[in-house]
């Protein structure tokens, strides 16, 4: 079965950096459209970062210039490269398969991501 397995989540303190991943089976990450979503307490899941199969990249205004989205083809991962961490990026961060082309199909389970100091 297709599995996104995120990692990488934790508590940092402001101005810090994680990097997300995603571990993709069953599903090839170079020819899909794959995106990152966040969700906050009492919030609707937003869409912060995509890739197309062919490159090209998306942000959310809001994290624009700090959030870098990226793939390794060779090992079939996606990743979510966050610097300058603020309190409002806390959220659970979720890897998803449709990006800004469709309504994603395959989600992962989620990681936490904890701003803080």
């Amino acid at each position: 079965q297709v599995q996104l397995v995120e990692s990488g989540g934790g508590l940092v303190q402001p101005g810090g950096s994680l990097r997300l991943s995603c571990a993709a089976s069953r599903i090839i990450v170079s020819i899909s459209p794959m995106g990152w979503y966040r969700q906050a307490p009492g919030k609707q899941r937003e869409l912060v970062a995509a890739i197309t199969s062919g490159g090209s990249t998306n942000y959310a205004d809001s994290v624009k210039g700090r959030f870098t989205i990226s793939r390794d083809n060779a090992t079939n991962t996606v990743y979510l490269q966050m610097n300058s961490l603020k309190p409002e990026d806390t959220a659970v961060y979720y890897c998803e398969r449709g990006g800004t082309r469709f309504v994603g199909d395959y989600w992962g389970q989620g990681t936490q991501v904890t701003v803080s100091s």
